[in-house]
């Protein structure tokens, strides 16, 4: 039995409100599938079991019965194939507002729930990796914030080391009630003008990917 086993979870509904750009060219539902899908061929390839974890025609009611079903999903796998074999990344893109006009916030991040666990080991191989895919992104960020794209807060990475580690904190659902190491990104921001032309961009589409499944292959090492 295959012993690497990774679960993608995909980004809100297509009817969730405010997850797309402020000029609509950007929605994050579509480009997280796109990514999920592309992530999932590149380690199959490699020899991992990969699963998506909600398919889109089973998503129905709440936004609440949705995330419990993701959850009953992932632990369904984890309890099949062993919780230590199993790892679970939801891939989302950040925003600053609701979406109607455009900010100055940016950059990468990975969220694991509150405390030191194994999901923080998952979070660094993934900074790792997001540091290398995204040089490009980062190399023109400081241009960017001259020219008041990004406000000088911003950096391209998003990280808090209080504890120790890069990755942020946060008590999101899917992180909390999932039975495996498990992850979440955000993949830039979807309401600046600079992240959205570079995740529309192919270039920043490839990285984005990249930087998943090598963010994968180093935490299975």
């Amino acid at each position: 039995m295959n012993r690497r086993i990774v679960i993608l979870g995909t980004a809100h509904r297509k009817n969730v409100g405010g997850n797309c750009s402020p000029d609509k060219k950007f929605y994050e539902y579509q480009f997280s599938r796109e990514v999920c899908f592309r992530v999932k061929k590149e380690l199959e390839a490699a020899g991992f079991t990969v699963f998506i974890d909600l398919p889109d025609d089973l998503i129905q009611g709440t936004q609440t019965e949705e995330l419990r079903k993701r959850c009953r999903i992932v632990n369904g796998l984890c309890d099949h194939y062993g919780k230590h074999n199993c790892l679970y990344l939801s891939i989302h893109v950040n925003a600053a507002g609701s979406g109607r006009q455009w900010r100055t916030a940016g950059g990468w991040s990975v969220y694991t729930c509150k405390g030191q666990t194994e999901s923080d080991r998952l979070a660094t191989s993934l900074y790792e990796a997001a540091r290398i895919a995204l040089a490009d992104y980062a190399a023109r960020f400081e241009e960017n914030k001259q020219k008041g794209l990004y406000d000088r807060k911003q950096r391209p990475f998003r990280t808090d080391h209080s504890d120790g580690d890069p990755d942020q904190e946060a008590n999101f659902y899917v992180l909390v009630h999932t039975k495996c190491a498990a992850a979440l990104t955000e993949n830039l921001f979807q309401d600046n003008q600079a992240d959205v032309a570079y995740l529309l961009s192919q270039q920043g589409l490839d990285s984005i990917v990249r930087l998943h499944v090598q963010g994968v292959l180093g935490y299975f090492g």
